[in-house]
């Protein structure tokens, strides 16, 4: 979330009488909010649809993920640098722009003709959504001038971006039971079209003075790097050691190397990687990452296990994932006031172990009806630590560091749960692929294009269901102990960092 233009980090700003918002400033929240809970919902609302997206187009395992996340990606790799640009031409009219272009870009998307096609569309969308974040908040900052109620505003664009997270499957589900599978984009329109109608008369356009300009190498390197080492990834995970993931991922890894070089020389970097410097931010920055991935793969992974292991219809798949969503947006709600009693410190913590005690529910799901139980036991006692991460990161990251670089901080915390959207799918995603293409009964590279072949006797099935199990048990182990890992480490480090300021 990008707070330049927040007079609450500002350390030059005096206070001085606001303003009260009158009716314009609220219609105009509400207008604003509509892009933001599209660009949420988009990341995860083909999560339920993949199955008939694969039976329409019949994508590879590769091209499955692709689809998946390569809107993530590109999100996330141009969330910052489309800050800055807006900063320099204007937020509201790249706010236009973008949102007409994510509008043009779910109409491809909704009638694509092949998985080729398909990933370019949500490409685009990507490209579009990272217009739309950062220029929403600061017109939204624009409306409220009064920094009380400007924190209010804020605290319900964070609440609304992490609901339409949480609710992209289950209105995705929803539609699937009565619609085709391009129904899920198509639910974009009207809420672009009313956006383009009315923004123009409720908005205002909002400029920043802000030095430097935006350096297109670094975000060339940061996209092609992501986008090479993740490529290399999913190829091992697919089809196995080769010289082409390997030499691809060479070349990704140097490319991120030389980004990181770079800014770390420029004056005025992309990302300020010297942030990291400071252990409480990093803390915090990885929060931001961590609980995205593993919320991203155990969903996409669990609507494959409740419709192709447990034969569930999308509509009874959307409804099991109901809990979990709706826990994780209550939680969103009510994590400030909590947080205001008993600390940051102790929601970092907490919501890292309640993730780790989630996943860890999930190894008990098996190929029988009784895994439905351990799904939604496993998905609300994580979703009560996602609530509180999304609620807490950005204030902890801009808390962490001297107000002038406030904007930097929260620029980066939004990215990371971006990427971490997006890497959640392509790494541990890949993890569970690789377990199926491993212990699978070797008929195709995913359980949709095996449990599709013919004739298929009832213990092929049944071993393509284990290994599949298998893989989503392997991707839940690996989020939940990199969580209990960082909340290890935050426990101590946290903990040490206080009794010294305490001793101070």
């Amino acid at each position: 979330m990008d707070t330049d233009h927040d007079p609450r980090v500002s350390p030059t700003a005096e206070p001085t009488a606001r303003p009260v918002p009158g009716p314009r400033a609220w219609l105009g929240l509400l207008v604003v909010l509509g892009p933001v809970l599209l660009v949420a919902m988009d990341g995860s609302v083909l999560f339920l649809a993949m199955a008939e997206v694969s039976e329409a187009l019949s994508p590879s395992a590769g091209q499955a993920l692709w689809i998946l996340d390569v809107y993530g990606f590109a999100v996330g790799s141009l969330l910052i640098a489309f800050g800055s640009i807006g900063d320099r031409y204007g937020r509201l009219r790249l706010l236009m722009a973008g949102a007409a272009v994510f509008g043009a870009a779910s109409a491809g998307a909704a009638f694509a003709p092949g998985p080729e096609a398909l990933i370019a569309c949500r490409a685009l969308m990507g490209v579009a959504g990272a217009t739309l974040l950062p220029s929403a908040l600061a017109v939204l900052s624009e409306l409220f001038p009064d920094p009380r109620l400007r924190s209010r505003a804020i605290g319900i664009f964070a609440a609304t971006f992490a609901a339409g997270f949480a609710i992209g499957p289950v209105v995705g589900g929803r539609l699937l039971s009565s619609f085709w599978w391009g129904s899920v984009f198509l639910i974009n329109l009207p809420v672009v079209v009313l956006f383009l109608v009315l923004a123009p008369a409720l908005l205002r356009e909002v400029r920043a003075t802000r030095t430097g300009r935006v350096d297109v190498p670094s975000v060339l390197l940061s996209a092609a790097g992501i986008l090479l080492t993740v490529y290399a990834i999913k190829h091992v995970a697919a089809e196995g050691l080769s010289a082409l993931p390997i030499a691809t991922g060479v070349v990704g890894a140097v490319t991120l190397g030389g980004f990181v070089r770079r800014q770390l020389r420029l004056t005025h970097p992309l990302i300020d990687l010297r942030l990291f410097r400071d252990r409480t931010f990093a803390i915090a920055a990885v929060t931001g990452l961590l609980p995205l991935a593993a919320w991203s793969a155990t969903a996409y992974l669990g609507g494959i296990y409740l419709q192709s292991v447990l034969g569930l219809t999308v509509l009874d798949a959307a409804l099991v994932a109901l809990p979990g969503a709706a826990v994780l947006t209550v939680t969103c709600v009510v994590t400030p006031a909590a947080v205001a009693r008993v600390g940051t410190r102790a929601a970092l913590l907490t919501c890292h172990f309640l993730i780790a005690a989630g996943m860890f529910l999930l190894l008990a799901t098996d190929v029988s009806d009784g895994g439905v139980g351990w799904y939604v036991a496993g998905t609300v006692v994580a979703g009560v630590g996602y609530g509180i991460s999304f609620s807490v990161v950005a204030d902890t990251a801009v808390a962490a560091v001297p107000a002038a670089r406030a904007g930097s901080a929260a620029a980066i915390a939004e990215t990371a749960n971006e990427l971490g959207n997006a890497l959640g799918i392509a790494l541990l995603g890949s993890l569970a692929a690789l377990i199926f293409r491993l212990q699978g009964p070797d008929v195709a590279g995913t359980l949709h294009e095996t449990l599709q072949a013919p004739g298929l006797t009832a213990a092929v099935v049944g071993d393509a269901r284990s290994a599949f199990v298998t893989g989503l048990h392997a991707a839940a182990t690996a989020a939940g102990l990199l969580h209990a890992a960082l909340g290890a480490f935050a426990l101590r480090h946290l903990a040490l960092r206080t009794e010294e300021c305490g001793a101070g």
